[in-house]
């Protein structure tokens, strides 16, 4: 998508943080940008501030995880703008503890809202965008704890590295029908995103991890020296128009991942493949070539 003048995306999460500096970059490439996001009263001064930049704004309350209320907004989005071009599944919550405290709550809050509302969001829009044919690309907010986890932080990142491998294979999936896929993948981010238990619904309050007011303070201040949400809206619309696979803006995280790059090879088998396997692959590769759009969908 080299154009974006003119076009409509939609970006959860868009009240603060990461998804705010994507409608701003949106606004000012031209486009119609609809802002979704849990907190009212956010959501109201977001739009109040993205409305100076162009009237070509529009917002709605939205929690990702709920299906029936995500396919009524698609229905909204239509009927305001038309035809969706860009989808940004960029909602998501922390999840700090260590695994043996997580509580099924914890689990499931979770995983509900940083993969369960990037499938909720790809499965109310996508088919949409397939329908009217027009280009299109769809963004997924991931993190850099979706290349590589760490201690306290496990719950997080099983729902991140989900959303690399969905963002990986959909883009492969949607080469051929004009629908690129990017999946951002950033360290510290000038957000309040540490704070994200404050829209933790009362049915998964039940955590097993009590974190303390000092944590809270330091994770608050290692964000302070972060990226300003504006500049990741910048990346990601080079990205979209450059159909990017990855938006990677930390540098200092890249050798931290190339030590983990380092290590997956170091040990990989150097047995020599067995012809008769190598040979059997074929078989896989066609039976999933077999595999054909549903009709209607």
């Amino acid at each position: 998508m080299d154009n974006l003048q003119g076009k409509t995306a939609f970006v959860t999460g868009g009240a603060s943080g990461i998804g705010f500096g994507l409608a701003e970059a949106f606004l000012d490439q031209g486009m119609n940008v609809v802002i979704a996001d849990i907190e009212e009263a956010a959501l109201a001064k977001a739009k109040d501030q993205l409305a100076r930049r162009s009237n070509a704004i529009h917002s709605v309350k939205l929690d990702v995880t709920d299906r029936d209320a995500y396919a009524r907004v698609a229905d909204e989005v239509t009927r305001i703008f038309g035809n969706l071009h860009v989808l940004c599944n960029n909602a998501g919550v922390a999840s700090r503890g260590l695994v043996q405290n997580a509580s099924y709550d914890d689990w499931d809050w979770t995983l509900g809202v940083n993969i369960g509302g990037v499938v909720n969001g790809i499965r109310t829009f996508l088919p949409r965008m397939l329908a009217h044919g027009e280009p299109g690309h769809i963004v997924n907010t991931s993190s850099m704890a979706g290349l590589g986890s760490s201690p306290g932080n496990v719950v997080y990142s099983t729902s991140k590295f989900a959303v690399v491998g969905l963002s990986e294979g959909l883009r492969k999936e949607l080469s051929t029908q004009g629908i690129g896929v990017t999946v951002l993948c950033p360290a510290a981010v000038k957000t309040n995103f540490n704070r994200s238990a404050r829209n933790r619904p009362d049915g998964l309050a039940d955590t097993g991890t009590e974190l303390s007011e000092e944590f809270y303070q330091l994770a608050d201040k290692s964000f302070e020296g972060g990226t300003e949400p504006r500049e990741m809206g910048e990346m990601t619309v080079a990205a979209i128009k450059a159909n990017a696979p990855y938006v990677l803006p930390h540098q200092e995280m890249k050798a931290s991942y190339q030590t983990k790059v380092n290590e997956i090879l170091a040990n990989w088998t150097t047995e020599p493949p067995d012809p008769k396997r190598v040979a059997a692959n074929k078989y896989r590769q066609e039976a999933f070539a077999k595999i054909n759009v549903k009709k209607g969908g």
